[in-house]
């Protein structure tokens, strides 16, 4: 008798060039799991089968990169949100725009489908929440609270909640048809991420760039627990349908949570670097990534992962066994009472001004005339979405689970497909001569055409920038002279080695010179011992360390700091230029309202030595600041990741003018 083959817990599935350009956004289908949809640079949006190589559909319309996505409960509709504010909603079975939504002001952050009613609610950098009415066209609830950009929003499973998490550290529940905050939850130090509702319990899970998982009780409004210490913040969450636990997606591992008590129950590794969305379908996990014009799909046999009711992987108490955790999904809380048919529709308020009550304008209408959806894939388009509207006399045939690759054997994107639908692992061709592409829309199975050297260099790239093989080989002085002598080999490696050396040898002296100082004195000297050494780079690893730890920054820290983060904003380095941006959001959000009182201030009577010094300091940094403001709102208008973080500042240093 044979023995059975052991296979894999989690494998690499597919990947393809799924945009022209940089992929800026990613969801997945949750009711099948084989539904993809990607956003990118090149404003368009592409929606895919999973685990097949060609776009089945190009929806284009939009105008500005693509921000958010978000498929509806049924997988028949999408939603997208751009840059510019706009939103547009899409009839996926019948290929067409549906609505063009107009009236955010800013980057539309995070988007959701009410579970029951033809509603939409979308989040903004502009903090403000809006529910949309798809059927009518129209903006029937304005939700003001937040004060930064809201990331996340989910309807709760009975469609009679909202929750939104924002970058200023809270979470708010929403009561739909009152038009209010229920409870405000506070207990985050970093801004709120993500946010879920648990699919049965009045339970809410929230993830936080403070490295945490917070429970909430939605019956009591007090945390339940807390998931701490993990080495990177959680990227997206998702409860098994059951309820049982909850799966934390990280950087390159999945883990699983339980919270009462709070432990870790296993930790699967999966190189699928930062992944942006998971789904279930079939006992498996479905995880989508994507690395600048590539999408990566991944599984995970969710059969071999420990879930509840053993002794679990990581203990999050000391590493000390706990109690065994009472079995979840009981009536330890209140239950969603579901609607059998639709929701009610939420009570409709006045608007705040008549933009938003009006009726549908010819700027719209000529939006949604310009948007096409372009169908890539007649045969798949036909058979993912056409059966739903055909009247079967047989039930529907459920999608199979993907089968796993050997543990033994290398895991390829071939092996992991259907046999009868193989997958071409799409990857970049060398750079070459290509013939002149045919003007048409971009469809996503294409080979990218070779591009000059960027401008800004990504911090995350496949190989290095510039370099060429043949620049460390000796140029032969003919061509019959085919065998070089080792000495001669050798002696040219060395002389970009020894470059090499130098540069890093410089950085460690630097580096040990900050060191000790810090070790010595205070953070500000060693500050201004990292500045002294004149090398970026150092500055970039102290600023690093100081943008984790917000309590080490004061205000005459910012005069030292504010010049370097000018030259930060304009490097060709896309790390350096991240750290300028998040150093200088930290400032903006802690210093800019007490620099601006204190400049607005009348003038003390008598001599007041310490506020002469915090006055001239508050002077010192308003004027770098309004040097910065121009950088910031020169770079405002760029596309991608880099465009984003520049308008946020940009809104951010709106009390300078």
């Amino acid at each position: 008798m044979a023995a059975a083959v052991v296979t894999k817990t989690a494998w690499k599935l597919q990947e393809i060039v799924a945009h022209s350009s940089n992929v800026s956004s990613l969801v997945l289908g949750k009711k099948s799991g084989r539904l993809l949809a990607t956003g990118g640079d090149d404003c368009r949006v592409n929606v895919w089968s999973v685990n097949k190589s060609n776009c089945v559909m190009s929806l284009s319309g939009h105008t500005t990169p693509i921000e958010s996505l978000q498929i509806s409960a049924k997988e028949e509709l999408l939603v997208a949100g751009s840059q510019s504010g706009s939103i547009r909603v899409w009839d996926l079975e019948a290929a067409k725009i549906l609505r063009t939504l107009l009236g955010h002001k800013a980057n539309i952050c995070s988007l959701d489908f009410h579970p029951y009613g033809s509603f939409v609610a979308s989040g903004s950098l502009d903090t403000d929440i809006k529910l949309w009415d798809v059927r009518r066209k129209g903006c029937i609830f304005k939700y003001k609270s937040h004060t930064q950009a809201v990331r996340c929003l989910r309807f709760s499973p009975d469609g009679k909640w909202l929750a939104s998490a924002a970058d200023d550290h809270t979470v708010k529940l929403w009561d739909l048809t009152a038009g209010k905050v229920m409870f405000e939850f506070t207990g985050h130090s970093g801004p709120v991420n993500v946010v879920e509702f648990h699919p049965s319990e009045y339970l809410l899970a929230s993830g936080s760039s403070d490295r945490t998982i917070r429970f909430w009780d939605l019956e009591k409004f007090h945390v339940v627990s807390c998931i701490e210490e993990e080495a990177t913040p959680v990227r997206c969450v998702l409860f098994n349908p059951d309820g049982c636990c909850l799966y934390g997606g990280y950087q390159d591992s999945l883990r699983v949570y339980g919270w009462e008590p709070e432990r870790c129950f296993d930790v699967v590794l999966v190189n699928w670097g930062k992944v942006a969305d998971l789904a279930i379908c079939n006992n498996q996990l479905i995880g989508v990534s994507c690395a600048q014009s590539t999408v990566s799909s991944f599984v995970v046999d969710l059969s071999r992962v420990t879930k509840s009711g053993s002794v679990p992987h990581g203990l999050l108490r000391n590493d000390e066994p706990l109690a065994q955790p009472t079995p979840t999904g009981s009536s330890l809380r209140r239950s969603y009472d579901r609607p059998s048919t639709s929701c009610s529709k939420p009570q409709r308020v006045k608007h705040s001004s008549e933009s938003e009550r009006r009726s549908p304008s010819s700027e719209e209408e000529r939006d949604e005339k310009e948007s096409k959806a372009e169908i890539q894939n007649p045969e798949d388009y036909k058979e993912i979405f056409q059966p739903k509207n055909a009247i079967s006399r047989t039930p529907p045939r459920m999608n199979e689970p993907f089968p796993a690759p050997p543990e033994d054997e290398p895991v390829t994107a071939k092996e992991a497909a259907k046999p009868d639908q193989p997958v071409e692992v799409q990857t970049p061709l060398p750079k070459q001569e290509l013939p002149e592409p045919i003007q048409r829309p971009p469809i996503a199975s294409s080979t990218p055409l070779p591009r000059a050297e960027p401008s800004v260099i990504p911090a995350a790239r496949n190989e290095p920038i510039g370099l060429k093989a043949s620049d460390f080989l000796p140029a032969l002085k003919n061509q019959s002279q085919t065998e070089l002598v080792d000495e001669e080999i050798m002696s040219q490696i060395r002389k970009g080695h020894k470059t090499v050396c130098m540069v890093l040898t410089s950085r460690h002296k630097n580096l040990d010179t900050v060191r000790a100082v810090w070790s010595t004195s205070d953070f500000k000297s060693s500050v201004d011992s990292a500045v002294a050494t004149n090398d970026l780079s150092v500055v970039v690893d102290l600023l690093n360390i100081v943008n984790q730890t917000a309590s080490l920054w004061k205000l005459d820290l910012c005069t030292v700091v504010l010049p370097q983060i000018e030259k930060l904003l304009q490097s060709k380095y896309e790390s350096y230029v991240q750290t300028g941006c998040t150093s200088l959001k930290l400032i903006l959000q802690r210093f800019l309202p007490l620099i601006t009182d204190i400049l607005a201030a009348p003038p003390s009577v008598g001599v007041d030595i310490t506020r002469e010094e915090r006055l001239h300091k508050c002077r010192l940094c308003y004027k770098q600041l309004k040097n910065i403001s121009n950088i910031v709102k020169n770079k405002s208008g760029l596309s991608g990741r880099h465009g984003s973080a520049f308008r946020e500042l940009h809104l951010l240093m709106a009390a300078l003018e």
